[in-house]
């Protein structure tokens, strides 16, 4: 075999090498990550053709096609196009996050639900509804510059010459339970009407979502996307440790300062467009390595996976409960909750808490 030029195979992955150049390729990773794609695709247009007045599969991609009818245009692009793809964005972005988050902190409980990040987005948004009565895109602005606070917080609480993962998670643990009395307060001082728009928010839902929710979120994935998939390698590196990745060439402050900012704004962004939806990002980044048998954050498998789960979560919902939908966030949090319970037994057992 020509020296210059190799090609070795291992149970999961390639590896390439051209004289010094090594890569390796990730094969069952990328068709893991494929197929999940496929499947928040699928579940999409089956998502679209769902409602009061239903569709068939074909007759959603031929009206996407643009050969459907006025009425069929009308349901498909100005009602349920937009929901769905604030359904997809979302999912993705909490997915992305919580591979990003349970990477920098070597815990899978590390995702920006349980350590704080949505709450403090949700008190961001309760803030401008309860107290200045703002309107959605007020509200949106609010979620934003709640998650980043408290990102910046929980950083600045959990920093002790570095930021040790179990030390992060209990902050971040800590945090949430301050956010929720918060917004527990919040409520209480809110008249009626507010009240009951702050609780419809707080449940997490794509009810009524539309194109306005769509662009924002899209351009914030589509910025940050690139971001992190740059930082893969690097955060690959900080999942053995500060020491082997500061012996292995990587600025460990810096790296964890950019992933936590774009970890923190996907979630706030996330949360901005639908809502605290939970468990999303925990769940998410673990069926993704399940999947995948792949160490590493698997951060494209875990945003596929957590568009998927979110499509099939809200389809769920509406072949369930029909005219009384119950919203996707409801039903993220029970079967999140209880993937949850599951996870603190696991890991019991193992001897990690």
């Amino acid at each position: 075999m020509n020296a210059s030029k190799r090609t070795t195979s291992k149970a999961s992955g390639v590896t390439l090498r051209t004289g010094g150049l090594s890569l390796r390729l990730d094969v069952r990773g990328a068709v893991v990550g494929l197929l999940l794609l496929a499947v928040a695709l699928a579940m999409s247009v089956v998502l679209i053709g769902t409602g009061d007045f239903p569709m068939a599969p074909a007759d959603v991609l031929n009206t996407l096609a643009g050969n459907g009818t006025m009425a069929q245009d009308f349901i498909v692009h100005d009602l349920r196009l937009p929901r769905v793809l604030v359904g997809l964005l979302v999912g993705a972005a909490l997915g992305l996050a919580g591979a990003v988050f349970q990477s920098i902190s070597r815990n899978p409980l590390g995702s920006p639900d349980v350590i704080g990040f949505g709450q403090g987005s949700a008190a961001g948004a309760l803030t401008v509804i309860v107290l200045f009565q703002g309107n959605p895109t007020e509200v949106a602005a609010g979620a934003i510059c709640g998650g980043l606070l408290t990102g910046v917080g929980v950083y600045a609480l959990a920093w002790r010459r570095g930021i040790h993962g179990y030390r992060l998670v209990l902050v971040g643990i800590g945090a949430t339970a301050m956010l929720a009395a918060v917004n527990g307060y919040l409520l209480t001082k809110a008249d009626l009407p507010d009240a009951t728009r702050a609780v419809v928010w707080l449940t997490g839902s794509l009810n009524g979502r539309d194109w306005s929710q769509v662009w924002p979120l899209a351009c914030v994935c589509a910025v940050l996307l690139p971001v992190v998939l740059g930082q893969a390698r690097a955060l690959r590196m900080l999942e053995m440790g500060d020491d082997s990745a500061y012996a292995l060439g990587v600025r460990v402050e810096r790296t964890r300062l950019v992933l936590m900012f774009a970890g923190v704004l996907l979630t706030a962004s996330a949360t901005a467009a639908a809502g605290p939806v939970s468990f999303v990002a925990l769940v998410a980044p673990q069926l993704a390595r399940r999947l995948t048998r792949s160490a590493g954050p698997n951060l494209l498998p875990a945003a596929w996976m957590g568009a998927a789960l979110l499509v099939t979560a809200d389809w769920s919902a509406q072949r369930a409960f029909g005219a009384d939908q119950l919203p996707v966030g409801a039903l993220t949090a029970m079967l999140g909750g209880g993937y949850l319970l599951w996870l603190l037994v696991t890991e019991r057992k193992a001897g990690r808490i």
